[in-house]
């Protein structure tokens, strides 16, 4: 993507696993993330989730340490969503297929 080729904005449709994880490779050349490694991209999720727990923490008014900073819950989410489709993306993985596939192990499991 060049300098004169901005990124379309996301539509406000719903968008499928496959829209998002097209919208996060295109999002990551045009920001210069592409060249970020899967290790590096994990570490990222790994913290984004912390952050998703901090948020639900302090939306179910639970203790959190009132120096720090707390995302919106939402956002929060979408930083996860983001790094997940962003690790898919570097190993070939197309989540909508992901999820079929699991969902079929886990539909012959027993569940107490």
């Amino acid at each position: 993507m060049t300098r004169g080729d901005a990124m379309q904005p996301l539509p406000e449709h719903p968008l499928t696993l496959a829209e998002i994880q097209d919208y996060v490779q295109k999002m990551e050349a045009e920001r210069g993330f592409s060249g970020s490694s899967i290790v590096e991209q994990t570490l990222k999720l790994a913290e984004e989730t912390g952050e998703v727990a901090k948020a639900v923490r302090k939306r179910q008014a639970l203790g959190i340490d009132p120096a720090s900073t707390t995302g919106d819950l939402g956002a929060e989410l979408a930083d996860v969503l983001i790094y997940l489709a962003a690790i898919a993306n570097r190993t070939g993985i197309e989540l909508s297929q992901a999820l079929r596939d699991k969902e079929r192990i886990n539909e012959t499991r027993t569940w107490s």
